[in-house]
């Protein structure tokens, strides 16, 4: 089984510098569960915050499954995610002493059918560093326009 993708948070690499990217599991309800696997789930805004010892998912939202009547819960309910105690150390540090953020750039299901989400610990980008990335980006569509249009006159 392949990894099937849910939503992605393309916003994630545009605003921020990402230092890091860690793979972690996160708590889900089975009507939850049921709603990813439609691909009813966004983690565009979402962020993650260090809470006693325990790191949460905030503003992520997984639509109500339609079938589970009574057993649906809150759909931008807060969501624990699931890393192992010196991984969360190490993010700890990087949080509290340098002001860095957790943010999700991807959920997706892996190879066994599990929930997953990718972990990024990120620097915010000033908006200098944004106009430099988009000059860039602009000038590198340029090179290789200009390239594609002398091979074709060859």
């Amino acid at each position: 089984m392949a990894i099937k993708l849910i939503a992605t948070n393309k916003e994630a690499y545009r605003n921020y510098e990402i230092l890091e990217k860690l793979e972690c599991g996160i708590e889900l309800k089975g009507s939850e569960v049921k709603s990813c696997r439609s691909g009813h789930a966004h983690v565009k805004e979402s962020f993650a915050r260090l809470e006693n010892n325990e790191i949460f998912l905030y503003n992520s939202y997984i639509s109500p499954y339609q079938e589970a009547s009574y057993l649906n819960v809150e759909s931008n309910r807060v969501r624990r995610l699931l890393l192992h105690k010196s991984q969360i150390r190490k993010f700890a540090s990087h949080i509290i002493l340098r002001g860095h953020a957790l943010i999700p750039l991807s959920m997706y299901f892996n190879e066994k059918g599990t929930v997953k989400i990718e972990l990024a610990l990120c620097k915010g980008k000033k908006l200098y560093d944004r106009r430099e990335d988009i000059k860039r980006k602009e000038s590198d569509l340029h090179l290789r326009k200009t390239l594609i249009g002398r091979l074709k006159q060859k």
